[in-house]
């Protein structure tokens, strides 16, 4: 995709929806970090169903650290893999508690180094509570990148070193939102709706999908 092409396919995006934000619902940085951690092989949808009466209980990571892990999974065990995601959390919460006064670090790299912290969960944190430019790359904007060939990569680095490179200065703080908001709604893993997506004509993706085809397949 050429440079004028991303210009324009951001264009249009940010035109349809001027203020994109995260769909996972918390109240401060902490219930961020908490809820971007748990989201992990998990939907949004899902994580916001187990965090509402958690979060109406715990707001820091002492008060984490008070309801303990055993209180912890009573609140996340819908969510795949809560175990792993309970002592995770609990871990990470008495980091924070220890080491940096119950705040989140605004520091990519000491983010990553909290239990249950990985690149992409940082890459969220550090543009959603802080805003800064960073792009958080995950199954949806893997595949958008490659599909539309706005960022074709091997590996989800590969992708975020794309974009850092690619995506222009008025659309960086946003571009992570609409690329995931894209791709859960509009270009989906088993069939994009390439009919109604009003960047189509800039995607490098061959084998459209028209409505006809998905009406069929609906039916079916």
């Amino acid at each position: 995709m050429k440079k004028d092409q991303v210009f324009d396919f951001f264009s249009r995006l940010a035109e349809a929806n001027p203020a994109p934000r995260t769909e996972l619902e918390y109240g401060n940085d902490y219930q961020l970090l908490v809820a971007v951690v748990l989201s992990a092989q998990a939907t949004d949808v899902g994580v916001n169903k187990a965090t509402r009466a958690l979060f109406r209980e715990v707001e820091t990571p002492a008060q984490m650290m008070e309801l303990g892990e055993d209180g912890l999974k009573a609140h996340i065990k819908t969510i795949g893999l809560f175990n792993a995601k309970a002592k995770n959390v609990i871990a990470l919460s008495g980091i924070l508690v220890r080491d940096y006064a119950g705040q989140v670090p605004q520091d990519r790299d000491i983010l990553t180094t909290l239990p249950g912290v990985g690149r992409k969960t940082a890459n969220v944190v550090m543009n959603t509570a802080f805003g800064h430019e960073t792009f958080a790359v995950d199954t949806h904007i893997f595949r958008v990148g490659n599909r539309t060939g706005l960022a074709p990569g091997k590996t989800p680095l590969a992708v975020e070193q794309k974009l850092e490179k690619r995506v222009p200065g008025p659309f960086r703080r946003d571009a992570h939102h609409w690329l995931i908001l894209h791709g859960r709604y509009v270009c989906k893993a088993r069939r994009p709706e390439c009919w109604r997506c009003i960047v189509a004509d800039l995607c490098r993706y061959k084998p459209k999908t028209p409505a006809s085809k998905a009406t069929t397949a609906a039916v079916g």
